[in-house]
C-alpha cells in the first residue's frame, strides 16, 4: 500500500515537473492548455493563460492578443502585408548566407558568385530564392500599398502609417535595386551606371549626388563598396526601423481596418456586432499564420526548383562595351518609359519628385470621409488611372520601345544575344554541321545533309535568319532603319579547333535612301562543353 502511494506521489511530482516545463516553455500554458490549443478547444484555466503569453513571450508579445473578426477575411487583406514582412525575413535570412561567400571588390564579385553558383553546396539555390524572394517583396509590397489605397484605409488615424507604407515602398525599391549592381555582370553595371546617370540631372546637387554613389566619375571599386554597404547595412536597417514603427501603428494603436461595410452603416446591426467579435490569436490566426508561412516557402522553393527560376547572371561587366538591349530592372521599366518621352530633368527627377509627394500626401488630399470603393468615385478614377499610366510606361520603358536599331543588328542580336544565351547557342555542337548556308538558296530542312537524324535547333536558326532578313526586305511601310533591300543572309560555319566551331552571322543589303551596299557581321565561338544557363 505504501508502495503504491509512492509510485502515485512520484508520477504526482514528474507531471508537475513536466508541467511546470511546458508552462515555462509555451510562456505560461500547461499541457491540457496546450492540448486544447492544438485541438481548437476554448480555454482551460482563468484568467485566458493564451493572454498570459502576449504578456511573458519575447516572440508574442508584439502581436495583438485578438484581432475583430472582419479583419481577417482573407479577401480583406489578401495577407499581403504579411507576405511582404514574411519575404523580408526570407531576405535578411538567405542575404545573411550569401555574405558570407561574397567579396565586394571587381575583381573578385563575379567569381564569388560563380563560386557560390557552381561550388558552394545549395549556393545557387539560395541565390535563387534571394532573388526571387526581392522581387516578390516589391510585387506585394506595391499591391499591399494598392489594397491600403482601395479600401480607403490611409483615412484618419491611418495616415501616418500610409506614410511610413510610403517610405517602406521606397527603401524596398532601393533595396533591390542596390543589389543589383553585386553580381558584376554586364546588364547590372550598365543599368545601374544609367541609372545612377540620372543623378546629374538633379539641380544644383547633382552631381554631387552622382560621386556620392559612384564613388568617381564611373563605377569602380567604389561603387560597388558603396552599393554593398548600402545593401546589406543602411537600407535594411532603415527597412526595420520604419517597418517596426508602421508595425507598431497597425498592431497597438488602430488595428487593421474593417471592411467598409462595416463601418459606413451599410449591414444590420447583427453583422455589425459578429464583424467586430473577438478572434483570439492564439490558436486561430497563429494557426492560420504557420499555414501561410508554410505554403510561402513551399511557394518559393517550387518557383525555383520545379518552375525553374534562375537568378541571372551575364558575362562580367565590360565598361568599356555597352549592351545593346540595356535596361533597368523591372520595376524601374515606368521611369525608363518616362525618360523616352523628354528631357532627363523634367522627366526623371522633377515629375517623380512631385509624384512621390503627391503619394505621401494622399492622406490629406482626399478628404471624402467614406472608405467604400462605390462612394468615392473620383479616388478610385484616379488610382485605376495611375495604375494603367504605369503600366503603359512600363512598356514604354523596355528596350524594344521606340528604340531605333538597324535591323541587320536586331535580327542578330535577337539570334545570338550579346548576353544570355538565345537561339544560336541553344543548338547542339553535333549539329553545327561546317558549312555555308545562303537565304534564299537553301531550304531548311536540306541543311546538314551529312548528318543522319538532321539537325533540326540549327534548321529552326537558319529558319528564322532566313525568315526575319525577307521581311525586312520585302515588307512595306516600314521605317528606313527597319528596312533591308536586296537582304541577303549567310549563316558559316567553320571548325576552329577540334572542340571549338567558328559561327559568322552576315547581312548584307542596300542603304534604303543611297542604294549603297552595307553589311553587317558578328562572329561566335561555340565550345563542345559550353553550358547553356
Amino acid at each position: 500500500m505504501n508502495k503504491s502511494l509512492d509510485f502515485k506521489d512520484y508520477r504526482k511530482r514528474i507531471g508537475a515537473a513536466v508541467d511546470n516545463r511546458v508552462r515555462i516553455i509555451t510562456a505560461g500554458m500547461n499541457i491540457n492548455e496546450l492540448r486544447a490549443v492544438l485541438r481548437g478547444d476554448p480555454p482551460t484555466e482563468k484568467p485566458n493563460p493564451r493572454y498570459r503569453v502576449h504578456t511573458t513571450s519575447f516572440l508574442f508579445h508584439i502581436r495583438p492578443r485578438y484581432y475583430e473578426q472582419a479583419s481577417t477575411i482573407f479577401s480583406h487583406t489578401f495577407r499581403l502585408g504579411f507576405f511582404t514582412v514574411f519575404f523580408m525575413f526570407v531576405e535578411l535570412l538567405t542575404g545573411l548566407i550569401l555574405m558570407v561567400y561574397y567579396t565586394p571588390s571587381p575583381a573578385e564579385a563575379y567569381s564569388s558568385i560563380l563560386n557560390l553558383s557552381s561550388n558552394v553546396p545549395y549556393g545557387k539555390l539560395l541565390r535563387d530564392v534571394h532573388r526571387l524572394g526581392a522581387e516578390a517583396m516589391v510585387v506585394f509590397t506595391a499591391l499591399h500599398m494598392l489594397r491600403t489605397y482601395l479600401t480607403g484605409s490611409y483615412k484618419k488615424e491611418r495616415s501616418f502609417t500610409w506614410l511610413t507604407g510610403v517610405v517602406l515602398l521606397g527603401i524596398t525599391l532601393f533595396l533591390s535595386f542596390s543589389g543589383y549592381l553585386l553580381p558584376w555582370d554586364q546588364l547590372a553595371y550598365w543599368a545601374v551606371t544609367i541609372g545612377t546617370s540620372m543623378a546629374e540631372a538633379a539641380p544644383l546637387f547633382g552631381e554631387q549626388v552622382n560621386l556620392l554613389l559612384r564613388g568617381a566619375p564611373d563605377i569602380a571599386a567604389g561603387g560597388l563598396l558603396r552599393f554593398y554597404l548600402l545593401h546589406v547595412v543602411l537600407l535594411p536597417l532603415a527597412a526595420i526601423l520604419v517597418i517596426s514603427i508602421h508595425y507598431y501603428k497597425v498592431a497597438r494603436e488602430h488595428g487593421i481596418s474593417l471592411p467598409a461595410k462595416y463601418v459606413e452603416g451599410d449591414v444590420s446591426p447583427a453583422a455589425k456586432k459578429e464583424a467586430k467579435r473577438r478572434v483570439d490569436f492564439i490558436p486561430d490566426l497563429l494557426t492560420s499564420e504557420i499555414f501561410w508561412v508554410s505554403l510561402g516557402i513551399l511557394v518559393i522553393v517550387f518557383g525555383v526548383t520545379v518552375f525553374g527560376y534562375s537568378a541571372p547572371l551575364e558575362n562580367i561587366a565590360n565598361p568599356q562595351q555597352t549592351p545593346l538591349d540595356t535596361e533597368a530592372p523591372w520595376y524601374f521599366w515606368w521611369l525608363q518609359g518616362m525618360l523616352k518621352l523628354g528631357d532627363k530633368t523634367l522627366m526623371g527627377i522633377i515629375i517623380p519628385t512631385v509624384l512621390i509627394l503627391l503619394l505621401l500626401g494622399i492622406p490629406y488630399i482626399d478628404r471624402n470621409p467614406y472608405r467604400s470603393l462605390y462612394k468615392r468615385p473620383v479616388a478610385i478614377g484616379v488610382g485605376l488611372l495611375a495604375v494603367i499610366a504605369l503600366v503603359v510606361l512600363s512598356y514604354m520603358g523596355l528596350p524594344l520601345y521606340n528604340i531605333q536599331t538597324p535591323a541587320a543588328t536586331r535580327i542578330i542580336q535577337d539570334i545570338a544575344p550579346e548576353e544570355g544565351v538565345g537561339p544560336l547557342r541553344e543548338v547542339p555542337f553535333d549539329q553545327l554541321e561546317s558549312g555555308i548556308y545562303i537565304t534564299g538558296e537553301e531550304v531548311p530542312r536540306d541543311i546538314c545533309p551529312n548528318l543522319t537524324f538532321g539537325c533540326p535547333e540549327l534548321s529552326e536558326v537558319f529558319r528564322e535568319f532566313s525568315d526575319r532578313i525577307y521581311y525586312a526586305a520585302a515588307a512595306e511601310g516600314l521605317q528606313d532603319y527597319e528596312q533591308l533591300p536586296n537582304g541577303e543572309g549567310v549563316l558559316t560555319i567553320a571548325d576552329w579547333q577540334d572542340d571549338l566551331k567558328k559561327v559568322t552571322m552576315r547581312i548584307s543589303w542596300d542603304d534604303p535612301n543611297t542604294a549603297v551596299p552595307k553589311s553587317y557581321e558578328k562572329h561566335y565561338f561555340l565550345h563542345q562543353d559550353r553550358v547553356n544557363e
